[in-house]
């Protein structure tokens, strides 16, 4: 792929050259990245692009974006021909040394960094840039077949970690997998999964658990992805019961974005399904809320409004509706109000045996 994609670089920049030869105005087709150019499909089970692009013509008011496009370009060139990888808070600081076509800010960086990704329809990976960003955190019944640093097979066993757990790497294409866990349990808080793991939660439901730390990363997104369809195991999430949890979190992990459209297919994991915690769960399990802000009626109404994903199930619909007109939300750490354990020895069980009260 590597060197597809090395190629995929060559081949733009000669069609520039070629314009600029014939005197010319070259320019580059990039998609746009947004909700109002994906469409959505359950069958496929992720945002894919309609087909809409932005022209990105050399003109006089251009020239430096398009200047540190191809300047980027040759950087992710020279990164991958010699098997290297660099940070985006890297790629940032080497702009320094391109002169009027600097970054002034990392957030223009990062936008010329995914058009890029878009252009070429591969993920940011696959052109030798990584994030800073920290991955999820993995528990329980899992043994990850990594290498060391020599290339030497490792054998990382997610139960050997203490009170800690395994970190998820920043690239994960190359791990291998042994469980014979029935499950996995992908939990937005950092408390909730502490929680489970300090209790060997895993153990006693026989699952992996999957710390997603809010918005899971790419990085985890495809662990779990990967994790998911090599060992054929289903994907339960575990989220506040907020629009942030249901829109951003689950939605993301479940069928992507869409500003990453053009990669979703690799990092959605379609399989996924809604465990809670659900507007219903508030009521029958006699949770104690928060009021709904300003923020969490907007996203509702956005969602059921502009999102593809809530259009095409009335059951995400349903719920939201629900939710507005309780005007609540919860947090998963409310169960506490009944008993710290509570989560683990009854929520969790009781849900695991009633499918029907997730949602898709």
């Amino acid at each position: 792929m590597t060197t597809t994609v090395s190629a995929q670089i060559t081949q733009v920049a000669k069609n520039v050259f070629e314009h600029i030869k014939k005197k010319e105005l070259p320019s580059l087709n990039i998609p746009l990245r947004s909700l109002q150019n994906v469409t959505y499909d359950p069958k496929e089970g992720y945002f894919e692009l309609v087909g809409k692009e932005k022209e990105r013509a050399l003109t006089a008011s251009t020239v430096k974006t398009f200047a540190q496009t191809l300047l980027m370009m040759n950087e992710s060139k020279k990164i991958i021909d010699t098997d290297d990888i660099a940070t985006k808070r890297e790629v940032y600081y080497i702009s320094k040394n391109w002169g009027d076509a600097r970054f002034q800010e990392q957030p223009e960086s990062d936008a010329v960094m995914d058009d890029i990704e878009a252009m070429l329809h591969v993920n940011r990976e696959q052109i030798g840039f990584i994030p800073e960003e920290k991955g999820g955190e993995v528990a329980g019944n899992l043994i990850v077949i990594d290498k060391d640093g020599e290339g030497n097979r490792l054998e990382i066993d997610c139960t050997k970690f203490g009170s800690g757990a395994y970190s998820v790497p920043s690239s994960v294409e190359h791990l291998q997998f042994k469980t014979n866990a029935k499950f996995i349990l992908a939990i937005e808080t950092a408390g909730a999964f502490q929680r489970l793991v300090k209790h060997n939660y895993w153990k006693k439901a026989h699952c992996i658990l999957i710390s997603m730390g809010g918005v899971p990363t790419r990085a985890t997104r495809r662990f779990i992805r990967r994790l998911a369809d090599e060992r054929k195991l289903p994907v339960y999430v575990f989220t506040d019961g907020d629009p942030y949890g249901y829109l951003n979190i689950y939605r993301t992990l479940k069928v992507g974005s869409g500003n990453a459209a053009h990669i979703n297919k690799f990092f959605c994991v379609p399989q996924a399904k809604f465990l809670g915690v659900t507007p219903q769960d508030i009521i029958d399990y006699k949770l104690p809320t928060h009021p709904l802000k300003d923020v969490d009626v907007k996203r509702i109404k956005d969602g059921i409004k502009n999102d593809p994903f809530v259009q095409a199930h009335k059951e995400w619909q349903k719920a939201l509706d629900d939710m507005t007109k309780m005007k609540k939300r919860v947090e998963q750490q409310a169960f506490a109000a009944h008993s710290l354990n509570y989560v683990i020895d009854t929520y969790l069980p009781e849900k695991l045996k009633k499918q029907e009260t997730w949602l898709p």
